[in-house]
């Protein structure tokens, strides 16, 4: 494996880098655990919400979650440019995650499902806003050879407070004065937390970009490969509001339903470090496209089964999946893509998947409806075998980064 330039590494962000960037990463992880406890108290249960308090149908649910992705995709990729250029990058993280917390307000007040879909798409547009400039930070914060350790460790906290919160909200379900807007309620706490912990996050240092190229062509082929790759890849990667109905369809009842979803986090949480760290060893050529198979096993799984140990053994793999593909994706942007243009790579891609949700989810909803409930996973599962295939090609060129072995 070729040693990192040092030449192109990141640069100290304080006069102690090695406090600085262990301190940076475990700070944006705890950022994003408290966000996701709040986020994920909501999210699993929001589906069944929709239908049976709301009245929604599926195809509903798939314009909502569709529509508030989309919408977001352009903020992404401006948040990218704007942090970049102007090296604001833990303002704009603040401002996105506090966006989570309006969210939580706007959903307690919602009655029908456009109140639903105006707290998603506030809830996305802060995420929009924050994920490219947080990635950026996290990527200023380590070295080249750490780059899958780092997002890795990001992933697991993230994770765990995904765990959490669907733990909560299990729970909340149970009891006697249980409901649905009690838990939107406490979902409040963890969520206003969350944007007051990145204000102890240490910013760079680096100087205002007087001219940056923020053009196409500023990015190399294989990125532009796998952005496309990506792009087609999320046109089967529909909500995971999908496949939580179809649990519920299964048989499934709405708690029973949550602590499925609980053991696909739990196994994200507890894999995401560690697979990070092995993915920096192996290269993201041997372990990135096995987690898009995994993806592609699983949902063909999801629409051809129907007991309820293939949904639990479906789910365990799933949180493999993630634990791979996230912060692997991650990681091979910020080898691949020009030094001063992290943030904008991050943001396009976050952009490019954000316009494949829409129809991606529309689709869902439809097939759906349409052709029967294992249509959009079959679908679904077809893409991600097809990605990780290609990806696996892709990172065998004579070009590919450094880390990705050849």
């Amino acid at each position: 494996m070729a040693q990192p330039d040092p030449g192109l590494g990141p640069k100290p962000i304080s006069p102690n880098p090695k406090k600085a960037i262990a301190s940076n990463i475990v700070i944006l992880g705890l950022v994003s655990f408290f966000t996701d406890i709040g986020t994920q108290m909501i999210y699993p249960i929001l589906p069944l919400y929709l239908t049976a308090v709301l009245g929604a149908s599926p195809a509903v649910i798939g314009v909502i979650e569709g529509v508030a992705e989309s919408l977001a995709s352009v903020l992404r990729l401006f948040s990218g440019i704007v942090a970049d250029k102007y090296n604001n990058k833990k303002q704009l993280a603040f401002i996105g995650y506090f966006g989570s917390f309006v969210s939580k307000i706007l959903i307690i007040f919602s009655t029908t499902w456009g109140g639903v879909l105006l707290a998603r798409v506030t809830d996305r547009f802060g995420k929009g806003l924050r994920t490219a400039p947080r990635d950026a930070l996290i990527a200023e914060s380590t070295q080249k050879s750490g780059l899958g350790k780092s997002f890795g460790l990001h992933k697991a906290l993230d994770m765990m407070g995904t765990a959490a919160g669907i733990l909560l909200a299990y729970f909340l379900l149970a009891a006697p004065e249980g409901g649905y807007r009690n838990i939107f309620i406490c979902s409040m706490i963890p969520a206003l937390i969350g944007p007051l912990v990145v204000l102890l996050v240490k910013d760079s240092k680096k100087p205002i970009a007087k001219k940056l190229n923020f053009g196409w062509k500023a990015f190399d082929g294989r990125l532009k490969l796998f952005l496309l790759i990506t792009f087609v890849f999320t046109l089967g990667n529909s909500s995971n509001a999908f496949l939580l109905l179809r649990a519920y369809s299964a048989g499934f009842s709405a708690r029973e339903t949550v602590l499925l979803y609980f053991v696909y986090s739990l196994v994200a949480a507890l894999l995401s470090y560690h697979v990070g760290k092995w993915s920096d060893r192996a290269g993201r050529r041997y372990t990135l496209p096995i987690g898009y198979i995994l993806y592609g096993l699983v949902y063909l799984g999801i629409g051809l089964l129907s007991s309820r140990p293939a949904f639990y053994g479906l789910f365990v793999v799933y949180g493999f999946y993630v634990a791979i593909a996230t912060g692997g994706e991650r990681a091979l942007l910020a080898e691949i893509a020009p030094e001063r243009l992290k943030a904008s790579a991050f943001g396009l891609h976050s952009a490019i998947v954000g316009i494949g949700l829409l129809p991606a989810s529309v689709i869902a909803g439809f097939f759906w409806d349409c052709w029967g409930e294992a249509a959009p996973f079959i679908f679904g599962g077809a893409l991600g075998l097809l990605a990780g295939i290609s990806v696996f090609l892709l990172l065998g060129l004579k070009n590919a980064p450094a880390s990705a072995k050849s």
